[in-house]
């Protein structure tokens, strides 16, 4: 077939954007339309090129197999957070929050806390669906807009994600590159502490104006759940067992069938009668709260593999997408010649960084968005005498984080779905996703912190 040109490869491109964005941002449709919009039209555009139905199977089978394990995960989170909430595990943690957390302080204290749990995971996702719901729930009971609660529960998760040995996402961008995993770890600092502060300073100026503490609300609320839920000190079991597993290293997939089973365990403990097509139905559609408290019920019925099926069918959807334009050459046709022309370390940054945001705006795939730029940027690292952790850092910093921005990425959609919030209205206020780009850039035209190789 015809090689896509330069010009063609950019004009793909600029249909995309222009669908995806008036699509989404513009009439607000959820994106899964829009998507399968741009796929058909890039499929009219392959075809006239002369591709076979066979390599457009082919690219669209490739893009969605690097997502089966992630998809299955989804599927096993939905029902994790079902039986958490009927095995009084989430709603236990809403109480002990309520007790120990003010106000004053919720919005900084919601974003070290996430950020202390997902480093020592390694999971953004699980950070989000565990003890994101819990501390989302107090959050709408203090009456803060949801979306600023959800940017500082992802703020933090992905501060935790970023920075964990146990991530995959630190590590895919630790081999991208070729550095050591530690040692990159530890040159993530230069902009990820900075990112870190900066994020905890306005939400602590954000909290003294958003949300009040309504002691007899919050004292409704404590009874309301105590009332209906086993609040407990053996909801800690399922929590301390995710810790002990992740220190182990024990893989997402085990680790989540063994907590559900547990949680499962606790549920007939504390509920004989409950029956097997009772859970059955909890596992498959959620949990459905029925406390005659409007508010929450409303924060409490969810969960289930079926909450989980909008985000898998973007993700096939999203990928098929990036598999047609990996097969076809058309990402690495835009970006070589970019490549090409940077002699400068802040613009071969700026460009690294920029790419990244791309392939996640264009792609929507959390890795994809390391592994591209990983690939097609480090001849040009090695030839301006940069060390493979001055990649690795950039990979992160505008690759993985930067997904959960995206309405139709893996990550943007998985916590748009889990906490209820759209993701154009929890973006302005995930401040660490935002700033980490931005001191990484500085790091590039500034020298600071900027890992040179050694002679």
């Amino acid at each position: 077939m015809k090689k896509f040109s330069l010009f063609e490869s950019i004009m793909v491109f600029i249909v995309m954007l222009l669908i995806l964005g008036f699509g989404v941002i513009r009439f607000g449709l959820s994106p899964q339309t829009p998507v399968l919009l741009v796929i058909a039209i890039l499929i009219l555009w392959i075809k006239l090129h002369g591709a076979s139905w066979d390599d457009i199977h082919e690219g669209i089978k490739e893009g969605i197999s690097t997502a089966l394990i992630p998809i299955f995960i989804f599927i096993l989170i939905g029902a994790l957070i079902g039986v958490w909430i009927k095995g009084g595990i989430i709603p236990s943690m809403m109480v002990v929050g309520f007790k120990l957390i003010s106000a004053k302080f919720f919005l900084p204290s919601v974003f070290i806390v996430c950020a202390l749990v997902g480093s020592s995971i390694g999971s953004g996702f699980t950070t989000i669906s565990t003890v994101g719901i819990a501390l989302f729930g107090m959050g709408i009971t203090m009456e803060i807009n949801p979306a600023i609660v959800a940017g500082a529960i992802l703020s933090g998760a992905i501060f935790g994600d970023k920075m964990s040995p146990l991530s995959d996402s630190t590590n895919l961008s630790s081999a991208v590159a070729g550095s050591d995993l530690f040692e990159h770890i530890k040159n993530l600092m230069w902009t990820t502490v900075p990112a870190f502060l900066t994020t905890l300073i306005i939400f602590l100026l954000i909290g003294h104006s958003n949300g009040h503490l309504d002691e007899n609300k919050i004292q409704s609320t404590i009874q309301v759940l105590e009332s209906n839920f086993n609040v407990s000190w053996i909801a800690v079991i399922p929590i301390i067992l995710m810790f002990i597993f992740a220190w182990l290293k024990v893989p997402a997939i085990p680790t989540l069938f063994t907590n559900i089973l547990i949680t499962i365990a606790l549920i007939y403990i504390d509920d004989s009668k409950f029956s097997l097509k009772e859970l059955s139905v909890l596992i498959e559609s959620g949990f459905v709260s029925h406390t005659h408290n409007s508010a929450v019920d409303a924060l409490l019925s969810r969960g289930g593999i079926a909450s989980m099926m909008g985000t898998v069918s973007l993700i096939i959807t999203t990928l098929a997408l990036g598999g047609l334009l990996m097969k076809f050459d058309i990402i690495q046709t835009a970006m070589q010649p970019i490549i090409a022309k940077l002699t400068k370390p802040g613009n071969l940054i700026l460009s690294t960084i920029l790419a990244g945001i791309g392939v996640n705006v264009f792609v929507g795939e959390q890795y994809l968005s390391v592994i591209l730029p990983g690939k097609a940027f480090k001849p040009a690292f090695d030839r301006r005498g940069l060390d493979p952790l001055a990649l690795s850092r950039v990979l992160e910093d505008g690759g993985s984080v930067i997904n959960y921005l995206v309405p139709w990425g893996v990550a943007g959609s998985f916590a748009a779905a889990t906490l209820g919030v759209p993701v154009l209205h929890f973006l302005p206020f995930v401040f660490f996703s935002l700033l980490s780009p931005v001191f990484s850039i500085l790091s590039g035209y500034t020298g600071i912190g900027l890992k040179l190789k050694k002679e």
